[in-house]
C-alpha cells in the first residue's frame, strides 16, 4: 500500500478510537455525525486507493483532518456540558390518595410544571390513552392490554386488576401541552440523560418500584391484542432531577418525596431492565 493510503487509513483509524473513547460521553446525535463520518471516509478511502489517485487521496486526507477537527471539538463541547452533579428544583405531586396507580401521570404532571405548564395530574389521568382490553384468564394464560398502547385497569383504586401505562402514550399527552417540543429519549444511554439534565430539563422515566433490577420471578407474560409483553406488577415511574457519582435524584410520586436518591448503577440497571423509557422536552 502507498504511503498516502497508509496515513489515510491512520487517520481513519484514528476517528474510529476517538470515537470509542468519547462515545458515552455524547449525545446520540453527535454519536451519529461522528460515526457516518467514519463510514464516508472509509469507503471515500476505499475507492480513492482502488483507483489510485493521489490527489484524490490527498484531498481525502484534508477532508478527514477537517472533520477530525470539527467532531473532536463537536464532542469537546457537549463533554463540557455534562456537569459533575446536577440537582434541580422540580415541584413534588403526590399521586395519593386519588390515583394509586397513577405514578405515570404524576410524573409527567411534575415534567409539564417544571417547563411552566399548568398541568394538574387528575386532568392528566383522564386524558390519557387508556387500552380497555379486559383482564381474563384462560387455559393458564393472562389475557389483559397493553401499556404500550395505553393505561392498563383502574388507575383510581387498587380494588381490581390493572398496571400503569409506558413511554409512548405519555410522549403523546405531553405533545399535547408542548406541541412539537417532546423528546423522547426511550433506548438511549444514560449518559444522554444526563446531557439533558445538565441543560435545566428533568427526565420522565420508567423504572422499578425497588430501583433495583428485578430477579425473573418478578415479571409475567401476558398476552395482548398487539402481542404478548411482559410485565412486572413493580413497575414504577418518577421524575428524574438530577445526579452525581455515587447517586441519581427524583422526584418520587408514590412517597412524595422530593430529590430522593438511589444508588447510581443500581437505579440505571432498574431503568435499563424496563426498557430505558424516558421523556423530556426541547426548551425552545
Amino acid at each position: 500500500m502507498e504511503t498516502n493510503g497508509i496515513i489515510l487509513y491512520s487517520i481513519i483509524g484514528i476517528l474510529f478510537l476517538l470515537f470509542l473513547m468519547i462515545r458515552k460521553k455524547i449525545s446520540l446525535l453527535i454519536k451519529t455525525f461522528l460515526f457516518t463520518s467514519l463510514i464516508v471516509m472509509t469507503a471515500l478511502g476505499v475507492y480513492l486507493l482502488h483507483f489510485k489517485n493521489k490527489e484524490g487521496i490527498a484531498f481525502a486526507k484534508e477532508i478527514t483532518e477537517q472533520a477530525t477537527k470539527t467532531i473532536s471539538s463537536l464532542a469537546k463541547e457537549k463533554i463540557e456540558t455534562v456537569k459533575t452533579s446536577v440537582k434541580l428544583d422540580a415541584p413534588i405531586v403526590s399521586q395519593l390518595p386519588e390515583l394509586p396507580r397513577g405514578c405515570e401521570v404524576t410524573s409527567l404532571a411534575m415534567l409539564l410544571q417544571y417547563a411552566g405548564i399548568d398541568a394538574d395530574k387528575m386532568t392528566l389521568a383522564k386524558e390519557v390513552t387508556k387500552d380497555t382490553t379486559p383482564y381474563q384468564k384462560k387455559n393458564g394464560k393472562i389475557y389483559y392490554g397493553n401499556p404500550n398502547d395505553g393505561f392498563i385497569g383502574d388507575m383510581y383504586s387498587l380494588k381490581g386488576p390493572g398496571l400503569g401505562v409506558y413511554h409512548k402514550p405519555i410522549a403523546k399527552l405531553a405533545n399535547k401541552y408542548l406541541p412539537d417540543r417532546v423528546v423522547d429519549l426511550t433506548g438511549s444511554d444514560f449518559e444522554d440523560l444526563k446531557t439533558v439534565l445538565s441543560d435545566d430539563r428533568p427526565v420522565w422515566i420508567i423504572t422499578t418500584s425497588t430501583f433495583r433490577k428485578l430477579s425473573d420471578d418478578n415479571f409475567r407474560t401476558w398476552v395482548t391484542p398487539s402481542g404478548t409483553i411482559k410485565i412486572t406488577y413493580s413497575e414504577h415511574s418518577v421524575l428524574v432531577t438530577g445526579y452525581d457519582k455515587d447517586y441519581v435524584y427524583f422526584n418520587d410520586p408514590l412517597t412524595n418525596e422530593k430529590n430522593k436518591k438511589a444508588p447510581i448503577q443500581d437505579f440505571i440497571d432498574a431503568w435499563v431492565q424496563m426498557g430505558s423509557q424516558a421523556i423530556t422536552y426541547t426548551n425552545s
